[in-house]
Protein backbone atom coordinates (compact mmCIF):
# COMPACT_ATOMS: atom_id res chain seq x y z
CA UNK A 1 0.00 0.00 0.00
CA UNK A 2 1.36 3.26 -1.06
CA UNK A 3 2.23 5.94 2.36
CA UNK A 4 -0.11 8.76 1.28
CA UNK A 5 2.29 12.76 2.14
CA UNK A 6 2.03 13.32 5.62
CA UNK A 7 1.07 16.91 5.27
CA UNK A 8 1.70 19.99 3.20
CA UNK A 9 4.82 20.78 4.30
CA UNK A 10 5.01 24.79 2.50
CA UNK A 11 3.85 26.70 -0.56
CA UNK A 12 5.98 28.18 -2.86
CA UNK A 13 4.85 31.73 -4.05
CA UNK A 14 7.41 33.33 -6.45
CA UNK A 15 8.03 37.04 -6.13
CA UNK A 16 10.12 39.81 -7.45
CA UNK A 17 11.26 41.08 -3.87
CA UNK A 18 11.00 39.43 -1.03
CA UNK A 19 12.26 42.65 0.87
CA UNK A 20 9.04 44.58 -1.18
CA UNK A 21 6.35 41.64 -0.47
CA UNK A 22 7.33 40.70 3.39
CA UNK A 23 6.26 43.71 4.95
CA UNK A 24 3.00 41.93 4.09
CA UNK A 25 2.88 38.67 5.42
CA UNK A 26 4.74 40.47 8.82
CA UNK A 27 2.51 43.25 9.38
CA UNK A 28 -0.93 42.82 7.58
CA UNK A 29 -1.33 38.87 8.81
CA UNK A 30 1.01 39.22 11.50
CA UNK A 31 3.10 36.15 10.46
CA UNK A 32 6.33 35.54 11.58
CA UNK A 33 9.85 35.60 9.04
CA UNK A 34 11.52 31.58 10.58
CA UNK A 35 14.27 32.17 8.32
CA UNK A 36 16.04 33.46 4.73
CA UNK A 37 18.62 31.24 2.91
CA UNK A 38 20.04 31.08 -0.61
CA UNK A 39 19.67 27.83 -3.26
CA UNK A 40 22.77 28.74 -5.58
CA UNK A 41 21.66 25.27 -7.59
CA UNK A 42 18.32 26.77 -8.28
CA UNK A 43 19.39 30.87 -8.63
CA UNK A 44 16.81 31.61 -6.08
CA UNK A 45 16.57 33.64 -2.44
CA UNK A 46 14.24 31.83 -0.14
CA UNK A 47 12.07 33.01 2.77
CA UNK A 48 10.46 30.89 4.97
CA UNK A 49 6.66 32.11 6.28
CA UNK A 50 5.65 30.41 9.62
CA UNK A 51 1.62 29.68 9.23
CA UNK A 52 1.01 27.22 12.07
CA UNK A 53 2.34 23.39 10.90
CA UNK A 54 2.81 24.84 7.35
CA UNK A 55 4.98 27.06 6.07
CA UNK A 56 4.56 29.94 3.03
CA UNK A 57 7.78 29.76 1.15
CA UNK A 58 8.64 33.16 -1.33
CA UNK A 59 10.97 32.27 -3.86
CA UNK A 60 12.88 35.38 -5.76
CA UNK A 61 14.90 34.95 -8.87
CA UNK A 62 18.96 35.91 -8.06
CA UNK A 63 19.47 35.80 -11.93
CA UNK A 64 17.30 36.12 -15.05
CA UNK A 65 18.14 32.10 -16.30
CA UNK A 66 16.91 31.05 -12.29
CA UNK A 67 13.43 28.66 -13.21
CA UNK A 68 11.41 31.35 -10.97
CA UNK A 69 12.43 34.10 -12.82
CA UNK A 70 11.37 32.27 -16.51
CA UNK A 71 8.11 31.07 -14.35
CA UNK A 72 7.48 35.14 -13.17
CA UNK A 73 7.97 36.17 -17.09
CA UNK A 74 5.80 33.95 -18.47
CA UNK A 75 3.15 33.91 -15.29
CA UNK A 76 3.66 36.52 -13.16
CA UNK A 77 4.26 36.38 -9.08
CA UNK A 78 2.02 34.18 -7.27
CA UNK A 79 1.77 30.49 -6.39
CA UNK A 80 4.52 28.41 -7.69
CA UNK A 81 4.18 25.16 -6.03
CA UNK A 82 2.80 22.83 -3.11
CA UNK A 83 4.98 21.36 -1.34
CA UNK A 84 3.69 17.69 0.29
CA UNK A 85 5.72 16.41 2.66
CA UNK A 86 6.67 12.74 2.44
CA UNK A 87 8.76 9.77 4.63
CA UNK A 88 11.11 7.80 2.02
CA UNK A 89 10.83 9.85 -0.76
CA UNK A 90 13.19 7.76 -3.14
CA UNK A 91 10.63 5.14 -2.85
CA UNK A 92 7.23 7.93 -3.65
CA UNK A 93 8.97 9.35 -6.24
CA UNK A 94 9.64 5.23 -7.91
CA UNK A 95 6.03 4.39 -7.34
CA UNK A 96 4.84 7.55 -8.78
CA UNK A 97 7.25 7.55 -12.32
CA UNK A 98 5.49 3.38 -12.24
CA UNK A 99 1.83 5.11 -12.25
CA UNK A 100 2.99 6.83 -15.51
CA UNK A 101 3.16 10.44 -13.66
CA UNK A 102 5.93 12.57 -15.47
CA UNK A 103 8.44 14.68 -12.87
CA UNK A 104 10.44 17.10 -13.39
CA UNK A 105 13.59 15.52 -11.70
CA UNK A 106 14.34 11.65 -12.02
CA UNK A 107 15.93 11.54 -8.30
CA UNK A 108 15.76 13.48 -5.47
CA UNK A 109 18.05 16.42 -4.41
CA UNK A 110 18.83 19.27 -1.74
CA UNK A 111 16.33 21.93 -2.17
CA UNK A 112 15.88 24.84 0.72
CA UNK A 113 15.83 24.21 4.63
CA UNK A 114 17.95 20.99 3.59
CA UNK A 115 15.10 18.89 2.62
CA UNK A 116 15.43 16.27 -0.32
CA UNK A 117 13.08 17.57 -2.66
CA UNK A 118 11.62 16.46 -6.60
CA UNK A 119 9.06 18.04 -8.69
CA UNK A 120 5.89 15.95 -10.24
CA UNK A 121 5.39 17.40 -13.56
CA UNK A 122 2.31 19.69 -14.00
CA UNK A 123 0.86 17.88 -17.00
CA UNK A 124 0.33 14.89 -15.04
CA UNK A 125 -0.99 16.40 -11.69
CA UNK A 126 -4.17 18.74 -12.79
CA UNK A 127 -1.91 21.19 -14.14
CA UNK A 128 -0.34 21.69 -10.23
CA UNK A 129 3.29 22.09 -9.69
CA UNK A 130 3.85 19.50 -6.73
CA UNK A 131 7.04 19.19 -4.86
CA UNK A 132 7.70 15.80 -2.90
CA UNK A 133 9.66 17.07 0.19
CA UNK A 134 11.61 15.19 2.98
CA UNK A 135 12.64 16.71 5.67
CA UNK A 136 15.50 14.44 7.93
Amino acid sequence: MKQPPEKVDHIGIAVKSIHEHLPFYENVLGLELLQTETVESQKVKVAFIAVGATKLELLEPLADDSPIAAFIDKRGEGIHHVALGVTNIEKRLEEIKQDGIKTINDKPYKGAGGADVAFLHPSSAGRVLYELCERK
